[in-house]
């Protein structure tokens, strides 16, 4: 949507006091440990754009509460890139030329405005991991994305987990359960039979670049709506939706999803 679709379609400019509105009506509130995933179009016409987005968030939850982001970053093997694929004849000089990941510096890819922005704010710490970075600010930001191991990065050594075992939450502001990252680590807990892959990206190691093998789960989002879906039609009690702006959006308990949706994983796949 271009901004001049955006300003026809909204009532009103959507502004940070509005956006802290509809977030305490959804039911966050200082204290609070919060994953955000967010389509900044989606909220109509916001004035300042995305750091609205983020000042609105950090004043609700507070500076006792947290706010999380993923800043993934597409760093990985370029032989398994498809969105687009490059030349098989250029995938050794990519790997022996990609810059080196660095949290404070390596820009997102495909998060959206929001995430890009959050990661450079004063104070946000962001995990190690080259590919499933995640951004954090407030009172358990380095708890969160600390110790994030290069493999399984969004399993049990990640800030998915952190985040569980504080008893967080995730809000979907404008974005859906296809784009629910907690619904990996389910992916991890599930019982059902997975496939180990294998990949690599650019780090660094003592101050010197280095290309390290990365082991993953065969990752597959293809059934988060559907799981997203009946968790909200089984658990009502555990989601607050709502609209912040023009989004629908919602607040859902990320224990009682990851708990619920290893389980239906384990059933349905």
């Amino acid at each position: 949507m271009s901004e001049g679709e955006a300003i026809e379609e909204s009532d009103e400019p959507v502004t940070a006091d509005r956006i802290e509105a509809g977030l305490r009506a959804l039911g966050l509130a200082a204290g609070d440990a919060v994953l955000v995933h967010s389509s900044l179009s989606s909220l109509g016409w916001v004035c300042g754009g995305a750091p609205a987005v983020v000042d609105a968030l950090l004043n609700v939850v507070t500076d006792d509460g947290t706010v999380v982001m993923p800043t993934h970053t597409g760093y990985s093997d370029p032989a398994d890139w498809e969105n687009p694929p490059v030349p098989d004849d250029w995938l050794d000089e990519i790997r022996a030329t990609m810059p080196p990941y660095r949290p404070e510096v390596t820009p997102t890819r495909g998060m959206g405005a929001i995430p890009e922005c959050f990661r450079s704010y004063p104070g946000v710490a962001r995990s190690r991991h080259p590919h499933y970075s995640f951004a954090a600010r407030g009172a358990d930001a380095e708890r969160i994305v600390a110790d994030h191991e290069y493999d399984f990065g969004l399993g049990e050594s990640s800030p998915l987990a952190r985040l569980y075992d504080l008893g967080g939450s995730v809000l979907l502001l404008g974005a859906g359960h296809d784009s629910n990252t907690s619904l990996h680590l389910a992916e991890h807990r599930g019982r059902y039979e997975t496939e180990v892959v294998t990949g690599g990206a650019p780090v660094l190691v003592d101050g010197a670049r280095e290309w390290v093998t990365l082991e993953a789960i065969d990752y597959d989002d293809s059934d988060f709506g559907a799981a997203g879906e009946a968790f909200e039609r089984e658990r009502p009690e555990a989601v607050a939706r709502g609209r912040v702006g023009r989004a629908d959006s919602a607040v859902v308990n990320q224990r009682e999803l990851v708990d619920f949706a290893g389980e239906w994983f384990g059933r349905t796949r």
